[in-house]
């Protein structure tokens, strides 16, 4: 089943999501070559592609676990987490409808 995972950043948290992101990614990136990602990205704080210094408010994940116990322990490992990037993380289960 399809899990999703948003991550709510804290203020002032973009020169710690800088610095965790290659870790991130990797991590991301596993899971894409698994073919358990369905998508992946930030949200941006200010309605701009790059939002530049205002940095993001969070991201979202959706991606294929075995049950909300496996993505939920997959999230608390995240890199953005262990670094403060994160205040929260809201781990969900997805039922893609479209497209």
């Amino acid at each position: 089943m399809h899990y999703a995972i948003v991550g709510h950043d804290r203020p002032e948290s973009l020169p710690a999501r800088q610095a965790a992101r290659p870790a991130h990614l990797d991590r991301l990136l596993a899971l894409r070559d698994a073919g358990r990602l369905l998508l992946a990205g930030p949200f941006p704080a200010i309605d701009a592609l790059d939002p530049g210094p205002a940095g993001f408010s969070g991201s979202l994940i959706v991606a294929e676990f075995e049950s909300q116990e496996a993505a939920k322990a997959w999230a608390d490992a995240d890199p953005y987490l262990a670094a403060g990037v994160y205040e929260r993380v809201d781990v969900r289960p997805f039922r893609q409808v479209l497209p």
